[in-house]
């Protein structure tokens, strides 16, 4: 899956444990790798201009918590409504802009918690057909296993089982991981793994997954 010279916007900064500076470039270098041209800033005023936002194909969060502006969210959520692609994953995207209500519609989930912080877990393919997921077996990782609020309009393409000690109440509940939509008419693309950057590097399915993911949303 390539798609030459389509332009890429990263922004990474926040929580330093989720370690954006690694995680951007890494994931920059990737993209490049597949045609993209990638542009990686770190500071949120990138968010303050809605036309050129809107000249990008894909935007990628790297941004664990933190706060948007009201203008900065709508700058971004319109941008994504008219048609750029969104892709991210872990606390990047997913534990973003707690604030930010249409952000998170946008994304199509929320971080609550991960009991028991780093384990083992599967990660179960639950499409095996779409193009982001074909071919990719079923993996076991190490890391945090993240427990969300997820829209009910996401097209699912892998999940988690809990088991727990700390939470034990989340024993045997099935958790959306992987998953895209479409949000106005920007393509959606989230994973909740990678919560440091030699994941990526230890998992080469997780990695695969989310360059796939990407590039389906930078379209």
């Amino acid at each position: 899956m390539s798609s030459p010279n389509k332009p890429v916007l990263i922004f990474q900064g926040g929580w330093d444990g989720h370690q954006p500076v690694q995680c951007a470039e890494l994931i920059a270098g990737k993209l490049t790798d597949r045609g993209l041209q990638v542009e990686v800033v770190d500071s949120l005023t990138c968010l303050e201009d809605e036309a050129k936002l809107k000249s990008y194909a894909l935007i990628v969060p790297l941004w664990t918590c933190g706060t948007l502006t009201g203008p900065q969210e709508n700058n971004l959520v319109n941008a994504v409504i008219s048609g750029v692609g969104i892709a991210g994953f872990h606390g990047g995207m997913g534990d973003a802009f707690r604030g930010s209500i249409n952000y998170q519609w946008m994304t199509g989930g929320q971080f609550l918690g991960h009991p028991d912080n780093i384990k083992d877990y599967t990660i179960r393919i639950v499409d095996r057909d779409d193009p982001i997921t074909k071919g990719i077996p079923d993996f076991k990782v190490c890391s945090e296993q993240y427990y969300m609020l997820v829209d009910p309009r996401n097209e699912v393409l892998a999940v988690t089982t809990h088991q727990s000690l700390s939470a034990p109440w989340t024993n045997g509940v099935e958790m959306p991981f992987v998953w895209k939509k479409v949000h106005g008419t920007g393509r959606v693309f989230y994973s909740a793994s990678g919560h440091q950057c030699r994941e990526f590097l230890d998992y080469p399915e997780q990695l695969e997954i989310t360059l796939r993911g990407m590039v389906w949303a930078a379209r």
